[in-house]
Order: structure tokens, then sequence, then C-alpha cells
């Protein structure tokens, strides 16, 4: 029992201690694959709500153009996008992360953002026209605090220097477009030979 806590607080730890505890994530299994995909689910629902039910001062989106399921499951096509292209770029780089070192790294720094957007929606309920800029500023906070979380998560499970890891990082954006443009590239030829089938049978139907 002791042992679900501590792995449920965990990611509280890496948040204050990030160096020593994504250390300990790569070299003595500390981080869960579990939790960090349930802060992830956390981290779409946040977002989706956010877009949903802040203020109207800050919030500039239609509440009923918001689809949490579809946000939520873009979020979670976006982490595995993300972990699968780091991975491949660092499987030729020398690093030392797993993949699911990767997707425990990505989730365990949505956390500040993830406790910070619940209470930005209050707060924008009841800033006024002109005072959005304490709302953004909080936003940014917990955004910026995730990124430096994130790319310390990456050079430490890959035992990178900084400036190794930036450019990994740079990398692993080009690999994710690639990825993106391949699958679209299949999902057109898919729809192509799909409408080829169709177009032959009606074809075949009318000629009998």
């Amino acid at each position: 029992m002791s042992i679900d806590r501590e792995k449920l607080l965990y990611p509280f730890y890496v948040m204050i201690h990030p160096f020593d505890g994504f250390y300990e994530v790569r070299n003595r299994n500390k981080g869960s694959v579990a939790i960090a995909l349930i802060l992830v689910f956390l981290f779409g629902l946040s977002f989706s709500l956010r877009r949903n039910y802040a203020g109207f001062v800050v919030n500039f989106v239609d509440p009923r153009s918001v689809d949490s399921r579809t946000e939520i499951i873009a979020v979670f096509l976006a982490v595995f996008l993300f972990a699968i292209s780091n991975w491949s770029i660092t499987s030729l780089t020398e690093g030392e992360g797993r993949f699911k070192d990767i997707l425990v790294v990505i989730g365990y720094s949505l956390l500040p953002m993830i406790l910070t957007y619940t209470p930005a929606i209050v707060i924008s309920w009841f800033i006024a026209q002109g005072e959005g800029s304490y709302y953004y500023l909080l936003i940014n906070a917990a955004t910026l605090f995730t990124v430096i979380l994130m790319i310390i998560g990456i050079m430490t499970i890959h035992n990178y220097t900084f400036g190794k890891t930036l450019i990994t990082i740079v990398f692993t954006f080009i690999a994710l477009l690639l990825i993106l443009f391949l699958i679209l590239l299949l999902l057109f030829l898919i729809q192509q030979v799909w409408l080829f089938i169709q177009s032959l049978y009606i074809e075949m139907i009318l000629r009998v």
C-alpha cells in the first residue's frame, strides 16, 4: 500500500526535484507509465475544461465548438507521437532512455499545468476587462515550468548535455512532422484505393 502511495506522490517530488526525480525514474524504476498516462488524461481534460469554462474576458473560444473527447484523444495522440519521435531520434544518438521513460517524463512534466488550469478557470470568472494579464501570467508560468521539466527530464533519462538535448528536441519535432506526413499520405492512399474499388464495383453492377 505504501508503494502505491509513493508512486502516486512521486510526480510531485519530480516537480520539486526534477534532476534527482528523473534520474531515479531511469536508474531505479521509480516512475509509473500508468500514472503518467493518467496525468496525460487529466491534462487533456483540464485543457478542454479551460477552453470551455474560462471567463469570457480571457476566453475567445465558442464553447459549442469544444468537444472534450476529441481534444483528449488529440492530446494522447500528440504525446505518443512525440514519445515515438523522441525515442526514434535518441536511439540513433546514443540516448539511454527507454520508451516508457519518455512517456513518464512527458506525463510527469504536465503536472504544473494540470495544477494550474483549474484555479486559472476560477480566477478567470472574477477578473474584469483589462485584468486578463494576471490569468495569462499564471498560464504562461505553468507552461514554462512544464517545458523546463520536460527538457530536464529528456536530458536526464538520455544522459545528454543541455546542448545535445536541445538539438535532439529540434530533431524530435522534425521526426514528428515526418511521421505525420507519412500517416496522412497513407490515409490518402487508402482513400484512393477505396474510391477505386468503389467505382469498380459500381461499374460492374451497371454492366450487369
